[in-house]
């Protein structure tokens, strides 16, 4: 057999290079823009509506806390002033804190509310549990220490319930973004609002894969005991609604406020902290990636290929390095990605102006892939509780005081 020659032996170097550059960038395409596209022709083709109406069930709220004492007191008068008149209790639980939480908890004489004492720091997971044992309620009300419930939000949310199939239903958070860096900014920004659209409209066809964790509802006959150092509450828990044959839905006029950091550093571990979530989700839950998972196409979709995309994009351009030498429009893509590299540099530093919100959006890509990365490193190499690898500011202008943190996934 005639040995192949150096120019045949490229031709095949340089086919291989195109369609692995080709591969990234449909992966990438499919991940950011494909699949949303796919979500909103059926959510307009095959549109699955609910019904809500006006009810009252009982409801138990269940707020885990570590080490918010500054923030406490605040909360429960903010929860003591909801209007709806069906409050059965307001479950507060002291997850091993060590400041004064725990006596702000036993001072308090309103019978509404219910304190739970843990003395070791075990996770929200454990908290979450304890809370969920002593509810009463017909429904249950998970929320944080930070967000503020609009007016009327609870009755609108709870509405939702008025369908006998759906079993879980989440707010919409509103981010504030005053004093926010430009990459910050576009993650509270525009990048929230489109994981907001994608949650929505997946809602609309059946059910998100998750939800955000600082105000969601679910009937009490349906919870379930989360493992013990489960990061992604706001994810295992709508899931395994889901495989007891119930929907997850998205109320956007059920309204929260919150603030979330105002540094893109704050905001990447925030990131890594919950997107090794859900590298430890599948651990935990093997199940979500079979076919007893109704939703395994929005979560391979939604969340698997997320966590891909950091090495496609990586990938993507060493393939258009490799090609630009030899096709012009290679190098001028090569150069755009260049661009947009340097360009996410610019954001870490920039605030206001056209400028300023190009460069925050390509810092926020960057970042939140960055963070898959890393995520994926202290998955596999952090030693002790995965949870412990990030606790969120119970403020971001409060750095001394700690919550259990709403994992708030992408």
């Amino acid at each position: 057999m005639p040995a192949r020659s150096a120019s045949e032996g490229n031709v095949v170097e340089r086919t291989a290079v195109t369609v692995l550059f080709w591969v990234c960038l449909c992966g990438i395409g499919y991940a950011y823009a494909g699949y949303p596209l796919i979500i909103w022709m059926l959510s307009r083709l095959r549109p699955r509506p609910w019904n809500a109406k006006t009810i009252m069930p009982t409801i138990s709220v269940v707020l885990a806390v570590h080490n918010g004492g500054k923030l406490l007191r605040r909360k429960i008068d903010h929860l003591l002033d909801l209007k709806y008149p069906k409050i059965a209790e307001i479950i507060i639980v002291s997850d091993g804190s060590t400041d004064d939480s725990a006596a702000i908890l036993e001072s308090q004489a309103h019978p509404s509310i219910t304190p739970i004492i843990l003395t070791e720091h075990a996770g929200k997971a454990v908290a979450i549990n304890a809370g969920v044992s002593r509810a009463s309620g017909d429904i249950i009300l998970f929320v944080d220490i930070r967000p503020e419930i609009a007016p009327g939000a609870l009755e609108l949310l709870v509405s939702n319930f008025a369908d006998d199939q759906v079993g879980c239903v989440a707010g919409e958070l509103r981010l504030r973004q005053e004093g926010h860096d430009a990459g910050a900014s576009a993650i509270s920004g525009i990048y929230w609002r489109y994981e907001q659209w994608l949650r929505t409209h997946e809602a609309l066809i059946d059910s998100p894969v998750g939800v955000y964790g600082g105000f969601y509802a679910i009937r009490r006959n349906l919870a379930v005991e989360l493992p013990a150092g489960t990061i992604l509450d706001d994810m295992f828990q709508p899931l395994s609604i889901v495989r007891q044959g119930y929907r997850s839905v998205v109320d956007p006029r059920a309204c929260v406020y919150d603030t979330w950091p105002k540094k893109v550093e704050g905001e990447f571990n925030r990131k890594v902290r919950t997107l090794a979530g859900n590298f430890q989700l599948f651990r935990l839950a093997p199940w979500m990636l079979t076919r007893k998972n109704r939703l395994l196409f929005q979560l391979v979709s939604h969340k698997v290929l997320r966590l891909v995309v950091p090495y496609l994009l990586i990938l993507l351009f060493a393939c258009s390095i490799s090609l630009a030498t030899k096709s012009r429009a290679f190098a001028i893509f090569t150069g755009i990605q260049a661009c947009l590299y340097a360009l996410s540099i610019v954001g870490f530093s920039s605030k206001k102006g056209r400028i300023g919100r190009l460069a925050g959006a390509a810092n926020a890509l960057v970042v939140l892939n960055a963070a898959a990365v890393v995520a994926l490193y202290k998955y596999l190499f952090t030693r002790g509780p995965l949870w412990k690898i990030w606790n969120a500011s119970g403020s971001p202008d409060v750095t001394a005081a700690t919550t259990v943190a709403s994992s708030t996934q992408f």
